[in-house]
């Protein structure tokens, strides 16, 4: 396929001056994905990146410590080496034996999350602890950008520094003039570490699986001057909507079709008027505390007041 060999040469010359690979092996991985699992092109791409990221890494020693220091506020790229230095959060429980670490770390500028994967073989980070990480990489996902510590990762505590974390909350208030594709009842990957929505039932890192149900809100809040993305999990999906999720599988199980779903949760809340507080992920709001303010109810008075702030 013509359009794979463009994607197969983008990649080819994107890491080949760090490693010994030729076109047809890049275009090969490429057709192994699309052809053989259906894994859409664009998740294709990112699959074959990263394998040749996680590469490119490992012969870049010689590079340690000659990447960009940079904030967490200003990660808004994938697939990029960085040096960061940062305070941890907080850690969570991996789910996989892959992981040897997950969590929050966070600096002047806001947090971010990142992995340390299990056989990169490092150095253990406490929670609350300064470290200065060299060579790490970004990733993206849904607009929530993270990074990866890798095998060629840098960690350097730094034991007298202290870091207060700032606060990357936003403050939104607007009508919700759209719930975008990808809403209402949804599958998740089950497998350890992966939380990717499912696309007619196969996760681009894992092919074909049984997935859990979700819901979530992908949507559009018009402030009057701008428009924000915002998401929300399945706790404020089910807040906002008055839908659970074990109301929401039976009502696609009587219509045998989920987009019942996201219709219902349309009827219930576009038009209507919210006040949303969370932080921002690359494009997006997440939203941790939704409310209501009290006024008209008439949507197109709603919407009149929105353009009018």
């Amino acid at each position: 396929m013509a359009d794979l060999r463009q994607h197969a040469e983008d990649v080819y010359e994107q890491f080949s001056d760090e490693l010994d690979i030729d076109v047809d092996e890049v275009e090969g991985r490429f057709e192994t994905l699309v052809e053989e699992y259906s894994v859409p092109v664009e998740e294709a791409r990112r699959s074959v990146v990263n394998h040749y990221l996680e590469e490119a890494g490992m012969a870049r020693d010689d590079l340690r410590g000659g990447n960009e220091e940079v904030t967490i506020e200003t990660i808004d790229e994938s697939e990029q080496w960085v040096d960061l230095t940062a305070k941890v959060v907080d850690l969570w429980e991996p789910r996989s034996d892959a992981v040897a670490q997950v969590g929050l770390l966070g600096d002047e500028t806001g947090t971010i999350k990142f992995t340390k994967w299990a056989k990169s073989d490092l150095a253990t980070l406490d929670e609350g602890e300064v470290y200065h990480l060299g060579n790490v990489v970004t990733d993206e996902y849904q607009g929530r950008y993270s990074v990866k510590l890798n095998r060629t990762t840098t960690v350097e505590h730094l034991e007298d520094d202290d870091i207060e974390v700032g606060d990357n909350e936003s403050e939104i208030e607007g009508a919700l003039v759209d719930i975008q594709s990808g809403s209402g009842l949804i599958k998740r990957c089950p497998m350890d570490d992966c939380t990717r929505v499912l696309q007619n039932g196969r996760c681009s890192e894992h092919g074909e699986v049984e997935g859990e149900f979700d819901l979530r809100i992908k949507g559009v809040i018009d402030d009057g001057r701008d428009v924000h993305e915002v998401i929300f999990d399945q706790e404020s999906t089910e807040n906002l909507t008055g839908i659970e999720l074990e109301e929401a599988k039976d009502m696609a199980m009587d219509a045998l079709d989920t987009s019942i779903v996201a219709d219902e949760m349309r009827a219930k809340t576009l038009g209507r008027y919210y006040r949303i507080r969370g932080p921002t992920m690359g494009r997006y709001v997440l939203a941790n505390e939704v409310e209501q303010p009290s006024g008209p109810t008439d949507h197109e008075e709603l919407l009149i007041k929105a353009r009018s702030i």
